[in-house]
C-alpha cells in the first residue's frame, strides 16, 4: 500500500535584507498555516521557504536566457508542486518589489490554477497596507490562484503589537490567514468547518468545494 504523500507548504519571500522583516513575516505564516493543518488532519505537512534574495542573478539570467538554473528550477517546482502557497513582498513604490514580479513572471501560466493563496507584505508604514488589494491580489486573481480572504500587512509597528480593542494584532491576523490557508488546504470552507451547501447559497455553491478547485485546474 502507498503511503500517502505529505501536504506541502510554500511560502515565498522577496525580503531583500538578511535579517528580514519579510522573511520573518513568510515564516510565522507558514508556521501557522503548518500547525492548524497538522492539528486537522492525519497527513504529514511539509513547509519550504524560497527566499528571491538568494535567486535574483539566477532569475535575471533566465529572464534573458529562458533557461532556468538548477536552484532556480528547484524554486519553480517547489511552488508549481504545492498544495497551498504563501507569497510575501516588501512594498516599493506603493507596489511589490521587482524581484518579487520577476519571479512570479517566471512561474508557467497554468501553474497557480485553483491553487490557495495567501497574499503578505510589509512596509515602514501602514498606509502602504493598500498595496495588497491594488496590487498582489489582481496579480494572483490574474494567475487563476484562489486569494484567500484574509491577507497580512506589517508594518514596522506592528511587530510585538498585540492589537486593541478595536484592531487584531500582527499575531491574530497570522493565525487567521494560517487557518484560511489551511481550511482551503484540506477542502474545508475558510472558516474551518465544513456544511451543507444550500439553494441559498447559489447554484456554485451547491458544487463540492473539491470539484470546484479541480475545475479551475483543469479550465
Amino acid at each position: 500500500m502507498l503511503a500517502t504523500a505529505p501536504l506541502k507548504i510554500v511560502a515565498v519571500a522577496a525580503g531583500l535584507s538578511s535579517p528580514s522583516s519579510t522573511r520573518l513575516l513568510a515564516d510565522r505564516l507558514a508556521e501557522s498555516a503548518r500547525e492548524q493543518l497538522a492539528a486537522g488532519q492525519d497527513r504529514r505537512v511539509e513547509v519550504e521557504v524560497v527566499e528571491l534574495r538568494d535567486l535574483a542573478v539566477d532569475i535575471a539570467n533566465h529572464l534573458v536566457t529562458g533557461f532556468p538554473p538548477a536552484g532556480l528550477k528547484a524554486a519553480l517546482d517547489a511552488v508549481a508542486g504545492a498544495d497551498g502557497l504563501i507569497a510575501v513582498s516588501p512594498v516599493f513604490t506603493a507596489s511589490y518589489s521587482g524581484l518579487f514580479k520577476s519571479f512570479f513572471d517566471l512561474v508557467g501560466n497554468t501553474e497557480l490554477t485553483g491553487k490557495p493563496v495567501v497574499i503578505a507584505a510589509t512596509g515602514g508604514t501602514p498606509r502602504h497596507s493598500l498595496v495588497l488589494e491594488h496590487a498582489m491580489r489582481p496579480l494572483f486573481a490574474y494567475l487563476r490562484a484562489v486569494v484567500l480572504p484574509t491577507s497580512v500587512y506589517a508594518a514596522s509597528e506592528d511587530w510585538g503589537s498585540q492589537g486593541d480593542e478595536y484592531t487584531e494584532g500582527l499575531p491574530s491576523r497570522i493565525r487567521r490567514a494560517g487557518g484560511e490557508l489551511a481550511s482551503a488546504v484540506t477542502g474545508h470552507t475558510v472558516s474551518g468547518a465544513r456544511r451543507e451547501p444550500t439553494l441559498d447559497d447559489g447554484e456554485d455553491a451547491l458544487v463540492p468545494f473539491e470539484q470546484q478547485l479541480a475545475a479551475l485546474r483543469t479550465g
